[in-house]
């Protein structure tokens, strides 16, 4: 079984993120950031994978601790469900429109971190969520599941749709990614015969 359960506890955050790659899209967000939340299930169903997070932190002191270490989180569940990486596709990309917006995301899961990230918003809030910490949230993603990550927003207006279709493309690129490739059940997808 494809599954992980990640518990990270800080003096700044506590996190519990359950996830399994094999799902349906089904999740349970709760952190104490709604566009978060709606971004976190959107980036489930997109993936079709099944994740619950529960996440608390010091939002006395900055949203800035818990966007991150939800990442870190998130990225460490994928990168233990995963395992050995064998006979997965590796590699995914997805463009993704959400009305005016289009977003396109592409992700190596290489054993080598790297984020690169153009996104351009016009608020520093998104509901509530400082768009600034995004970078964080994906820097971490990155690299605790020790892949390359490309975020780009081409196109848009409204901040909420190009967040929104950044999640979704997302999603539909660790979807490709983490999926098995029934030519190479047995394979570790890289000629060196090994992703670190």
């Amino acid at each position: 079984m494809r599954e992980a359960v990640i518990d990270r506890t800080t003096g700044e955050t506590a996190i519990t993120v359950s996830l399994s790659l094999d799902g349906t899209g089904m999740s349970d967000i709760a952190t104490p950031l709604g566009f978060l939340n709606h971004m976190l299930a959107a980036f489930a169903k997109h993936g079709l994978f099944d994740l619950r997070i529960a996440a608390s932190g010091d939002l006395e002191v900055d949203q800035h601790h818990l966007v991150e270490d939800v990442g870190i989180a998130l990225g460490a569940a994928f990168d233990k469900a995963l395992g050995d990486r064998r006979g997965i596709n590796r590699a995914g990309y997805f463009v993704f429109p959400m009305d005016e917006a289009l977003s396109v995301v592409a992700v190596d899961i290489s054993g080598r971190p790297t984020l690169t990230y153009r996104c351009d918003y016009q608020r520093r809030f998104i509901g509530e969520l400082d768009s600034d910490l995004l970078y964080d949230f994906f820097k971490g993603v990155a690299d605790t599941l020790r892949a390359a990550v490309a975020v780009r927003v081409l196109e848009g207006r409204n901040d909420h749709h190009k967040a929104e279709s950044v999640f979704k493309a997302f999603g539909k690129a660790m979807k490709m990614a983490c999926s098995l490739d029934p030519r190479a059940l047995d394979d570790i997808p890289s000629t060196k015969g090994v992703l670190e």
